[in-house]
């Protein structure tokens, strides 16, 4: 079974893509592992990335295609995969398809659906303890103590990615660029929305069902 996972910042997209690895017994594979993959074994196409990323440019789509084949090609794909963050374009989608051909297109798009302002409070909400990482939320899982983590005692931060205003710049972003994959994957008759505004288990609940299991 191949799946690619389509959902906004804060989504829980990854949550369940890892749920539905190890369910599925499936490798879960995200660019971000791939790109820390090749740079750190120095491959060429991981050289060729850290040109453009030492540059502070965007890795173009073909090189990123290319880091993707590159990592679906390994032995423990060949039964399926679940791809986590990547198409994030329609040219890549293109580029994916076009590469996978007819007889290794993917079977599913899992489109986790949640309302902007839920997203927004999810994560503006979301606090970090520098010195241990551990996780925290205001609302959802409060430390103890206003601020302070219940590890090891260190004043919680919260990240840049995680202010309003940038939370929603990055929706922003997101929602022109997905929505055309939203739609193309429909199109296909691979798209299925699920409702990513109930629990953790209701949500994986929701996507078992969906892909038969």
């Amino acid at each position: 079974m191949k799946i690619i996972m389509l959902g906004a910042p804060g989504a829980g997209k990854g949550t369940q893509a890892k749920l539905l690895a190890d369910h599925y017994g499936l490798p879960h594979i995200s660019t971000g592992d791939i790109f820390r993959y090749n740079l750190k074994m120095g491959t060429e196409l991981g050289k060729k990335a850290k040109t453009y990323m030492d540059a502070g440019a965007l890795v173009p789509d073909e090189l990123t295609v290319d880091l993707v084949l590159d990592r679906l090609a390994k032995e423990d794909c060949q039964s399926g995969y679940i791809l986590d963050g990547f198409p994030r374009t329609m040219n890549q989608a293109r580029k994916l398809s076009e590469a996978l051909g007819k007889d290794g297109e993917i079977d599913f798009a899992v489109n986790i659906e949640v309302p902007d302002d839920a997203i927004i409070e999810r994560m503006a909400g979301r606090r970090v303890c520098p010195s241990c990482g551990a996780s925290y939320h205001i609302v959802n899982i409060p430390p103890k103590k206003e601020g302070i983590c219940d590890r090891c005692g260190a004043a919680l931060i919260q990240r840049d990615d995680d202010r309003e205003e940038t939370v929603k710049k990055r929706l922003t972003v997101y929602h022109d660029q997905t929505q055309p994959l939203i739609d193309y994957y429909k199109g296909l008759g691979r798209e299925i929305d699920i409702d990513g505004t109930r629990t953790m288990e209701q949500v994986f609940a929701q996507i078992t069902e969906k892909l038969g299991d």
